[in-house]
């Protein structure tokens, strides 16, 4: 096995200090603090994670607070960030954190590592950020820089490879300033390792340790063998609209089921296929909703890890009957506008439709 080089720990903790960003989670050593970033970060964006981060820790500050909040509040301070499953696996290892560790987050990587949600690179973050214990975080990012610096060929996606460069690694995280250095693997991938041709070999600290930079190999590492197929879905969104007897307007959402993509979530009535005006009021007819008016939306795409939504959209002026609207079970709510922002997670995935509310 390639070792990645030990000289690699103090060029990259100096680099790290002069030039790492300025972030919110890194003016912290609360592990609670630690463990809600690092879950918000995976898939995210670190910038597009800030305003989500102090609105979290706000609403929650506590590993307590955050085991005993409501479903619904979660997912609303949640809203826009998607990859809803991480925010419920997170209360579910607050809870368990409250239940079995006394209300205090492990300083143990294993401990860390037996909370809902919680992977190897998570926990080992935590372990490194918080409690400065010396293990590794591995992340794509630093999956990328080891593979380069070592020039290892093996698929970054594999499990085997994962854990291959994770013992790489291993042996040189320092037993002071575990943290740092884990970050500086992290920012470094983040913002000069950065894949293909966009890599800043010229400004990087690992320049001249860097196998892939010494063979000419950047843009050819890391190896990911991708083999997921594509799904396009075409969807119809219905923005039903319901004039209340005061002139305001209400509007129909309805939870999606538990299970699935979106689980448990609220979303804008929708059908399979790309409807016309006509098809659309047909289908509310059969549901026994009264169409006084229908105005086409622009179409919206939205991109999930391995599945694009192909939408169409009607703004439709309803009226529903007196007794319980079949288009409200099952799930169904009629809401204002201000409800709807205040109380109710729509997710992004709806955004283009959303704003006509």
């Amino acid at each position: 096995m390639k070792a990645f080089p030990s000289e690699a720990v103090a060029l990259l903790t100096d680099w790290y200090h002069i030039y790492r960003r300025d972030l919110p989670w890194r003016h912290t050593r609360d592990p609670y603090g630690i463990l809600v970033s690092e879950i918000m970060l995976q898939q995210t964006r670190a910038e597009a994670v800030k305003p989500y981060y102090a609105r979290f820790l706000t609403a929650l500050p506590t590993v307590a607070a955050l085991a005993d909040a409501p479903e619904d509040l979660i997912l609303k301070l949640w809203e826009g960030l998607g990859y809803y499953s991480r925010v419920r696996n997170l209360q579910k290892a607050a809870q368990t954190v409250v239940r079995d560790f006394g209300g205090a987050i492990p300083a143990d990587f294993d401990a860390l590592l037996s909370l809902p949600g919680v992977g190897r690179y998570t926990a080992g973050a935590v372990a490194s950020i918080a409690f400065d214990l010396p293990v590794p975080a591995v992340d794509g990012n630093v999956l990328r820089v080891a593979a380069r610096v070592m020039g290892d060929n093996g698929d970054i996606l594999t499990d085997s490879v994962k854990r291959r460069i994770e013992s790489a690694i291993a042996p040189v995280v320092p037993s002071v300033g575990a943290g740092d250095f884990n970050q500086s693997l992290i920012e470094l991938g983040a913002t000069v390792c950065l894949p293909g041709a966009s890599a800043k070999c010229a400004t990087c600290p690992l320049q001249l340790l860097c196998a892939a930079n010494r063979e000419g190999r950047v843009e050819e590492l890391p190896v990911r063998m991708i083999k997921t197929k594509r799904k396009f879905v075409d969807l119809t969104v219905l923005l039903l609209r319901v004039k209340a007897p005061d002139g305001s307007f209400r509007y129909v959402i309805r939870r999606r089921p538990d299970s699935g993509l979106l689980g448990g979530l609220y979303e804008f009535p929708n059908l399979p296929d790309h409807l016309t005006a006509e098809d659309v009021s047909a289908a509310l007819r059969s549901l026994g909703v009264s169409l006084q008016k229908v105005t086409p939306l622009p179409a919206a795409k939205h991109i999930f890890t391995h599945i694009t939504w192909q939408m169409v959209g009607y703004l439709c002026d309803v009226t529903l009957p007196d007794d319980d609207p079949e288009i409200l079970q099952d799930g169904g709510l009629l809401v204002s506008a201000e409800d709807m922002a205040g109380n109710y997670s729509i997710p992004s995935a709806f955004a283009a439709y959303k704003k006509y509310v």
